[in-house]
């Protein structure tokens, strides 16, 4: 290869890339997402009934419905109740509920899905079609858009397996009648108010042409028999009655698999929820999107978080991880737990080709589309097992994708899940499958990088217990139970002794799922140890095996492996308060940034893996250890940290936990940080919006944090916050800052070395209630946002003054004015320290707003700004930027304005801890017993016999595909191989080019200076 040959190629390939770069853009900005929003329907409720019942059997009045449900038995019915006046309607409800047929009552949800595209920070709903992108209509194996080339489908399909004899349920917005593209639809129905089966968004179409298209691009499953199920209209709305309906009609078809791209998250629509267990004791295998609302963690979507469903995660064809999927662990146990592993697995979902409405393909992006992808490896797995199909049910399915999976590298689990969809390696796990029980995870190694977070902080003795939820599947019979408590096994040759272990967990599992939490903490005989500590947990499982007449009992074991340290000096330690976080649902936590119109729920937790991740990283980056407390104030041991760190809490506080924390910071040394956020009733008042089945107002329970709350628990220490809902762009020295929708002090102690910091801001309270048409909103405000306060028992304030709750406002009917406060100071408390030792006081540090270290929708991190607020509560050190920006003289002459009370139409006294149990906050205290270690018993499998004519076909398939596996990996392999060669040629090449480079230029360089000297 030539020197200009070679210049030639290397600009063909950079311009090459830049191409690519720039498709990718352009396709990443007409791909396209799905998004949700529901409301409730006018006085309209879903009616559960125990059983199925014919619709003549009650002398109800209901809606009519139809479809065809209308011909069939059913467990629920539509009341409406035309009279608009709250108290008839209520007193209607409870007549309802009172008969002995109803189960429960429900208000009739109504939902609308929006198709927005992924390329933009924040998401805008628009109801626009979605455009293709043109592609060749030929397919090529090497054409990497194709789903079916990836997964090497066509190796089943040339052993005969595509899909026969699969009924695959597909829940979407239909399917054009005689569509070019499938060969098998066997049903159409339609579930909506509309009249045309047909699809008018397109979306129902793609995802059907990814399971079962068998032309042009071609599908998963070709001869998999469909059954479409309209559930969406043209104009993408549903409601919850249409799915019940629709399911229902699906448990009577006998389908085997339903396919839904869809999710939100309200996991507590609890006749959604319940209908989907319904379907997989049903033997219906779900499959369902994770959820479009990565890279942010806490985002996972119902139904595809729940454990009897396989919930489907998205890669790009390069297998990372795509910047939409959801991950993260679940939110439906937090604050008082830990979320489980709610991802099962990834696949493609970046750019996918799949059918268009009419004919002819079109790609696109999200986990709506991965979640067909899985529907359609799920539905060759079945066709391709069908001399065991007995044996496969929702559990041992996900128990062959979940093991046959590719772990992905440089990604953890709760990104994805348990790896990269393997099709063939799950082909061959099912076809040697024989009924089993397993955990997700199949194992605890706290030294694995997969396993982040717990791989991210070792424990150690002191430090709150780590919980890991796992799920149990029940491969052998739907049904199951846990026979006794889990056996705990140290291991006597890696310091399992070490090791504190505790479990709850379902005794019952049902259907195909249940669930196992372990506690694990380091005991004091591990104070000063560094290392690893193994052990082992064992579980007893009882069931009936399909087919047989007689319970057998299967023993499961969970490997467990520690990564210990020694205990961290009490500076180095953070408390980071989880127990006063709450997010929707149930209640109507608002958003704390009041610029994000689009996403008006707080709903990712709130914690330190989930949307402070970025936070949490940071601190362990800092040397610091983070416990989170489950638990209220009075339940932990102050004297084990240097700060309390509260982060944007919503919830109130017990008068118990206000007192002890005073105790705590003046007579213990504990300091405390608080990030709060806007609270201001005018502005919750204005982003209400109408709940058209109560016909009332709904308002938000609390502002972006709990400020009155906040304020009760600052007392003590005469710090408060105010109602001035503050945003800007400014600056602290040489950082550039941005305040999004904060609240200010209001008063501060004025002592001597305290510090308060303001800046300009804009009244983004007025511009809401004002809807941005008020004369001054040029006009900026100078307020004070942050504050340093170093205690003194001198300056400590009299009982009679700390313990004064703030009324509520005068125009209220309040909720909490109901409850019964106790305002006596904890004075016997118990302490750690027996001589009853003097430590230093501890220090108090207030910032206004949380939106800097939340990564939801961050513009300005200011984690620089934690450090440096840490180094002075934890050892009392303030920085000369902070001392250089003090304005605390100028915070004295500001004119003290009244305090933001509670808001009367608050529901948090429905779901509030802290209001339900008042009276007793004790009883929230974490209360663990560890299992006693035993020695190691033999595990009793199950093993299921086949005939010899079964065995000698599974073991022909397993053959072919053993063959074709290792061609596929030889292919690879040669592939790898060609590219490093490639590699070490162009490198050669370079360095040849290189060389010959410079010796030209040193020739020309020995020729001028001889020329140079033959002329002088």
């Amino acid at each position: 290869m030539s020197a200009l040959t070679f210049v030639f190629v290397i600009n063909a390939v950079f311009a090459l890339f830049v191409a690519e770069c720039a498709l990718e853009k352009a396709n990443s900005s007409s791909s396209n997402e799905i998004r949700f929003q529901a409301k409730t329907v006018p006085n309209e409720f879903i009616v559960t009934y125990h059983s199925k019942y014919n619709t003549n059997a009650l002398k109800w009045s209901i809606v009519p419905r139809h479809n065809l449900a209308a011909h069939y038995p059913s467990d629920f019915d539509i009341l409406h109740i035309s009279d608009s006046n709250g108290t008839l309607i209520k007193e209607t409800l409870s007549n309802v509920k009172a008969h002995p047929a109803v189960k429960a009552v429900f208000p009739q949800q109504y939902v609308q899905r929006w198709l927005s595209s992924n390329n933009t920070d924040s998401s805008n709903y628009n109801t626009r079609h979605l455009r293709g992108v043109p592609r060749e209509k030929r397919v090529r194996a090497g054409n990497a858009q194709h789903v079916s080339a990836s997964l090497h489908a066509d190796v089943l399909w040339k052993l005969g397996i595509t899909g026969m004899g699969v009924r695959v349920a597909i829940f979407d917005t239909g399917l054009t009648q005689n569509h070019p593209h499938f060969r098998n639809v066997k049903e159409r129905t339609n579930w909506t108010n509309e009249k045309s089966l047909d699809d008018g968004v397109s979306h129902g179409t793609f995802v059907a042409g990814v399971i079962a298209s068998s032309k042009e691009c071609l599908g998963l499953a070709p001869d998999a028999e469909l059954h479409i199920y309209k559930v969406f209209t043209n104009s993408q709305v549903s409601y919850t009655s249409w799915f019940l309906d629709a399911f229902n009609y699906a448990i009577y078809q006998k389908v085997n698999i339903i396919n839904l791209s869809i999710g939100g998250p309200d996991f507590m629509d609890l006749p959604f929820v319940d209908k989907v267990l319904e379907l997989s004791a049903n033997n219906i295998i779900m499959v369902s999107a994770a959820g479009n609302d990565g890279p942010i963690y806490g985002t996972l979507n119902n139904p595809g978080d729940q454990s009897d469903v396989i919930g489907v995660g998205s890669i790009n064809f390069d297998d990372k991880i795509a910047r939409f999927s959801s991950r993260g662990m679940t939110t439906w146990e937090l604050p008082l737990g830990y979320g489980r592993i709610g991802l099962d697995i990834v696949t493609y979902g970046s750019q996918v080709e799949g059918s268009d409405v009419r004919m002819g393909c079109r790609r696109l992006s999200g986990t709506s589309v991965s979640s067909p992808v899985v529907a359609g490896v799920a539905a060759l797995l079945r066709s391709g097992a069908s001399h065991k199909i007995d044996l496969v049910n929702p559990s041992s399915l996900k128990q062959v994708l979940v093991e046959g999976a590719e772990r992905l590298p440089n990604y953890n689990i709760f990104e994805q899940g348990q790896g990269k969809l393997n099709l063939l390696k799950s082909m061959q796990l099912l076809l040697s499958y024989k009924p089993k029980i397993s955990l997700i995870p199949s194992s605890l190694d706290f030294t694995s990088n997969y396993m982040w977070p717990y791989s991210s902080q070792p424990l150690f003795y002191g430090s709150t217990a780590a919980i890991v939820n796992v799920t149990i599947l029940n491969g052998i019979s739907v049904t199951g139970k846990v026979v006794g408590q889990p056996k705990w096994i140290p291991d006597p040759d890696n310091f399992g002794r070490f090791l504190n272990i505790s479990t709850s967990f379902s005794s019952t599992i049902w259907p195909w799922t249940g669930w196992m939490s372990v506690y694990i903490a380091i005991n004091k005989e591990a104070q000063n140890y560094e290392g690893i500590a193994k052990g082992r947990l064992i579980l007893l499982i009882e069931c009936v095996p399909i087919g047989a007449n007689k319970s057998q009992q299967s023993e499961v074991d969970l490997p467990l492996t520690i990564k210990i340290t020694p205990k961290p000096p009490r500076h180095k330690r953070i408390l980071w308060d989880q127990f006063h976080s709450l997010r929707y649902p149930p209640g109507y936590i608002p958003r704390d940034n009041l610029k994000i119109k689009t996403d008006p729920l707080d709903w990712r937790a709130d914690h330190i893996h989930t949307n402070f991740r970025d936070t949490y990283i940071h601190l362990r980056n800092s040397g610091y250890y983070i416990d989170v407390l489950r638990e209220p104030y009075t339940c932990f041991n102050p004297l084990e940290y240097g700060v309390l760190l509260i982060v944007d809490p919503e919830e109130e506080f017990f008068d118990d936990e206000i007192s002890s924390l005073e105790y705590y910071v003046y007579e213990n040394g504990l300091s405390v940080i608080i990030f709060a956020d806007w609270y201001n009733t005018t502005v919750m008042r204005h982003i209400k919006f109408f709940d058209e089945n109560s016909r009332q107002w709904w308002i938000p329970d609390t502002g972006g944090a709990n400020i009155p709350a906040l304020n009760d628990l600052l007392k003590p220490f005469n710090i408060s916050l105010g109602d001035f809902v503050g945003e800007g762009h400014f600056k602290l020295g040489d950082h550039s800052m941005y305040y999004a929708s904060g609240t200010t002090l209001v008063t501060f102690p004025n002592n001597q070395d305290d510090v308060v910091i303001g800046t300009n801001l804009n009244d983004q309270g007025e511009s809401v209630i004002t809807n941005g048409k008020s004369q001054n909103l040029d006009v900026k405000q100078f307020v004070p946002i942050m504050g340093l306060f170093q205690t003194n028992l001198k300056f400590r304030q009299p009982e009679i003054i700390k313990y004064q709750r703030n009324s509520p406002v005068v125009d209220d009917n309040p909720k909490l004015s109901d409850i019964s406060f106790d305002h006596a100071i904890l004075k016997n408390r118990i302490l750690l320290n027996e001589k009853n030792e003097r430590f230093a006081e501890g220090r108090i540090a207030v910032y206004g707003d949380s939106n800097c270290l939340d990564s939801s929708h961050m513009e300005k991190a200011c984690f620089w700004l934690l450090t440096t607020i840490l180094d002075f509560a934890m050892n009392s050190h303030k920085s000369m930027l902070l001392e250089n920006l003090n304005r605390i003289s100028e915070f004295k002459q500001v004119k003290r304005k009244p305090l933001p009370m509670r808001i009367s139409s608050s529901n948090l006294k429905k779901f509030s801890k802290v209001i339900r149990y008042i009276k007793n906050p004790n009883s929230r205290c974490e209360k663990l017993e560890w299992i006693v270690g035993t020695t190691l018993n033999i595990s009793k499998r199950i093993e299921l016999k086949l005939d010899s004519t079964e065995e000698n076909q599974k073991n022909n398939i397993i053959i072919n595909i053993n063959t074709e596996l290792a061609k596929i990996t030889l292919d690879n392999d040669m592939s790898s191989a060609d590219q490093i060669d490639f590699n070490i040629n162009i490198s050669v090449l370079f360095m040849i080019t290189l060389s010959a480079t410079v010796l030209i230029v040193f020739i020309l360089f020995l020729k001028g200076k001889i020329a140079f000297h033959s002329f002088k």
